[in-house]
């Protein structure tokens, strides 16, 4: 289709993008390498809400490890996350931006950064080289459901969608459609997971939605013993005092500051197993940040199965339990505890005020018991936080519904890319790069079956 018609309430194109994030951007990149008329669709008022946000703090783009373990971090999905990575990884991924004139660094993580550590350029010179390709955006432009297909054949059919637009209602004809449309986190940006009722009513399997890459609300201390996810329900419908949280005390002076320089363990009740180094935070009603992320998976898993999952903070990783209890031991005369663990073991602020949400005053004057909790102060989370403060989301379009090109095997002609698909990953780059991945796969794939 060389030209595109329009009427006042329709378009026709060759490719029709449904989503302006990451994946939609470089499908449709893709796609219109060959002079292909691509259209891209979007219900917010400017593309790459979510990536200009994910780079507020400075865009981690991927991640610089090893090939084999960088594909591991797609936990059960690591084998379909490897095929489309041996196709655009990582190194794709620099190389591309390096296309557009961002460069980019390693920094001490690992991480992989643009080296002014934004998005906003990279996203500028990114849609300065689609509008040369001839794409067109319109935003503001909310997908409803699908309109009735006219088909001349497999390779001859033609997609119709029904959109809401500043102008009314308006039906697209498309030879091929890339859904880009994420999951179901950060609703206000875009991502508000109401595709699945359409795709699954189509006769798409879709796994439900969940929360990943999220924070947890914890249970407090003195009632960890016990206290189960049906016993916060019960809590939350008025039939119990839920002992959801912090105490007060530590909440109103704790809450929004970090535990620094800590690790976490955890081992599921299916043997997974989780030890990391790193900080989280402290929130009103439980945990979150990057070391939390990176075990929400399990943690969420955990909660689902047994009700709750409680891990160990090793408040001093860097001191071994005996070097701790001998410290402890140490003869501290007319000081106090405080002063004590402060001189002795650097340990105040919010490390020493969870100590003390934990044991009581005869626990804390006991080194052997205080030195078991600092190595291993468990905090037990029963629920993650609601899907829409998640960073990202689980479920999805079931991997066993696309071909290995991320088409949907009932509606040829379709295809899948992004947070839609039912994989999730932990942040550090990881979840941008199989993004770009899948949008890449499913352009070329569009462009390849359209000739």
């Amino acid at each position: 289709m060389s030209d595109i018609s329009s009427t006042s309430n329709s378009l026709q194109c060759d490719v029709a993008v449904v989503g302006a994030g990451p994946s939609g951007l470089m499908a449709a990149e893709a796609a219109a390498r060959q002079g292909l008329c691509v259209r891209v669709f979007d219900a917010m008022p400017s593309v790459g809400r979510k990536f200009l946000l994910a780079g507020k703090g400075g865009l981690n783009l991927t991640h610089s490890e090893a090939f084999e373990q960088f594909v591991q971090r797609y936990g059960d999905a690591s084998g379909t996350a490897e095929s489309w990575l041996r196709r655009f990884g990582p190194d794709e991924l620099r190389d591309w931006a390096h296309g557009l004139g961002i460069e980019t660094f390693v920094g001490t993580s690992g991480r992989v950064f643009p080296k002014d550590m934004k998005a906003a350029p990279l996203l500028r010179a990114w849609l300065q080289r689609l509008r040369g390709q001839g794409v067109v955006f319109h935003m503001r432009h909310r997908w409803m459901e699908w309109g009735a297909c006219a088909s001349g054949g497999e390779d001859a059919a033609v997609h119709s969608l029904l959109f809401t637009s500043p102008d009314g209602p308006l039906e697209v004809r498309a030879r091929s459609v890339v859904l880009a449309l994420g999951g179901g986190s950060w609703a206000r940006l875009g991502s508000d997971g109401a595709w699945v009722k359409t795709l699954m009513d189509a006769g798409v399997a879709v796994a439900p939605l969940r929360a990943a890459n999220c924070g947890f609300d914890t249970v407090r201390a003195d009632a960890q013993q016990g206290e189960t996810r049906r016993d916060f329900l019960r809590g939350l419908l008025g039939q119990a005092e839920p002992s959801v949280g912090w105490s007060a005390h530590f909440r109103e002076r704790f809450a929004g500051q970090p535990f620094k320089s800590v690790a976490i363990e955890f081992t599921g009740s299916r043997g997974r197993h989780f030890k990391r180094r790193g900080e989280f935070v402290a929130t009103e009603t439980g945990v979150e940040g990057s070391l939390i992320y990176a075990a929400s998976a399990l943690l969420r898993d955990e909660i689902e199965a047994s009700g709750s999952a409680t891990f160990a903070i090793d408040l001093l990783p860097a001191l071994s339990p005996e070097r701790v209890l001998q410290e402890l031991r140490h003869p501290r005369g007319s000081r106090s505890l405080s002063s004590h663990l402060k001189s002795r073991l650097r340990l105040d602020g919010i490390k020493a005020a969870l100590l003390y949400e934990q044991l009581s005053k005869e626990e804390m004057s006991d080194p052997e018991v205080l030195a078991r909790a600092i190595k291993a102060a468990p905090v037990t989370v029963i629920a993650p936080r609601p899907i829409d403060e998640a960073i990202s989301t689980a479920g999805g379009i079931r991997l066993d519904a696309v071909d290995d090109r991320c088409m949907l095997r009932a509606m040829p002609g379709v295809f899948c890319v992004g947070e839609m698909l039912d994989w999730e990953a932990p942040t550090g780059g990881y979840l941008l790069t199989a993004c770009f991945a899948t949008g890449r796969i499913a352009g070329e794939a569009a462009l390849e079956r359209l000739g």
